[in-house]
């Protein structure tokens, strides 16, 4: 007597479905170890399709994504498929026929019928299919796609094949989710770049051509009044203005050019180093006191920012000759700080604003676009007057990536 839910097959059957499982296995295999790259994960589905269609003996095969409107099928590839057949199979209801059901129970569908396909299309060349298995691409229960695999002749497939194309399409969702949440991450990187880059514009030369405006204002009026030295003193004040406008122009330019380095915050900080003396006439020297340093993409390139920013506020108005950065661990936080000999910054309480924070610090240090940054890290900034002369930059932040906003 047979165990309950099993089916026994005839020698000859039990044979072709162990070369199935077999064929199954191989291409599983396949599928777990050849995943794509997050840009060609559609382009891949397509020449995994006639994978897909060696593994099931099917005559003809199309693959499907979840449109972005999350209520149709888009086709990304098909096989034996006729032209005007693929052009009105271009989109389909999400709802539509056998992969309608795939997608409701998030099963594959191993019996599935082409007449539903010949309906939607209004084409008699699905007739020619006895039987169609659809293969469900899943991720934590979520289709994300289909792979439409058509017979010339129904045929049974054992419950194990059916589990085997059920993680095949699992391997297979998980790539497709991959992809999402990497265009994902890419916009939000895009969308918060040029929220920097607006700031920073903001905080450096919007600020120096608000102040250029005002100086327009009075020298039109001391013109006017025919007084001639309070014109003359505008004017200087305008020149100023506009020079410190065109040197903050060039900085900004350099930064926006400026890349993280694909082999790390560590040589890109060595790179910055390297011409820096030429560039700005500050000698800059890197002292890493760190054996090994784990952070993410994102993490290292904010902090190449706030390094990057902190040391443009060494060469544009520190008047020092020497810098250097400092990369160490101190009581379970990274700490990175940029050090000069230069003239230091106002003491707090000199020509402070409201905050207590030196009006030259909040206008053209970039201060506000360090804290953003720091803020990503869980960090802080720290801002001081060294003792012997000169000013420090600090960012400290939680070494632990669990602590940390999006650690990995």
């Amino acid at each position: 007597m047979s165990e309950p839910g099993l089916i026994r097959l005839a020698p000859g059957r039990a044979d072709a479905a162990a070369a199935e499982k077999l064929r199954a296995l191989q291409i599983l295999a396949e599928a777990t170890s050849s995943l794509p790259g997050d840009a060609g994960v559609e382009e891949w589905l397509g020449r995994f399709l006639a994978t897909m269609i060696r593994l099931t003996d099917a005559a003809a095969g199309a693959v499907r994504v979840v449109a972005e409107d999350g209520r149709q099928l888009r086709l990304v590839a098909s096989a034996g498929l006729p032209a005007e057949v693929a052009a009105r199979e271009k989109l389909m209801p999400l709802d539509c026929g056998a992969c309608g059901v795939a997608v409701r129970e998030a099963a594959v569908n191993p019996a599935a019928s082409a007449l539903a396909c010949a309906t939607h299309t209004s084409q008699s060349w699905f007739a020619g299919f006895g039987g169609m298995i659809v293969v469900p691409l899943t991720h934590h229960g979520s289709v994300l796609g289909v792979y439409n695999l058509f017979l010339r002749a129904p045929r049974l497939i054992p419950g194990e094949v059916v589990l085997l194309y059920r993680s095949i399409g699992e391997h297979l969702g998980m790539a497709l989710e991959n992809a999402r949440l990497a265009r994902e991450n890419l916009r939000m990187t895009v969308m918060n770049e040029r929220q920097m880059m607006a700031n920073e514009v903001h905080d450096s030369l919007a600020q120096t051509m608000a102040y250029m405006k005002m100086r327009l204002a009075l020298l039109l009026d001391a013109l006017r009044a025919d007084e001639r030295e309070r014109a003359l003193k505008y004017a200087s004040d305008l020149q100023d203005g506009l020079g410190e406008a065109y040197a903050d122009l060039r900085e900004l330019l350099a930064q926006f050019r400026s890349r993280m380095d694909p082999l790390g915050l560590v040589h890109a900080l060595q790179g910055i180093a390297a011409g820096f003396e030429d560039r700005t006439g500050v000698a800059l020297t890197i002292d890493n006191r760190l054996p090994e340093l784990d952070l993410t993409v994102d993490e290292e390139a904010n902090v190449f920012h706030i390094v990057q920013e902190a040391l443009a506020n060494v060469a544009r108005h520190s008047g020092a000759r020497r810098a250097r950065v400092v990369m160490e661990e101190r009581a379970g936080e990274y700490a990175f700080s940029v050090e000069d000999d230069g003239n230091g910054f106002f003491a707090l309480g000199s020509r402070a604003g409201a905050t207590g924070e030196p009006r030259e610090l909040r206008h053209h240090l970039g201060v506000n676009i360090m804290r953003e940054r720091a803020q990503r890290l869980a960090g802080r900034i720290e801002i001081a007057n060294l003792p012997q002369g000169g000013a420090r930059v600090g960012l400290a932040f939680p070494v632990a990536a669990a602590e940390r906003p999006g650690g990995s």
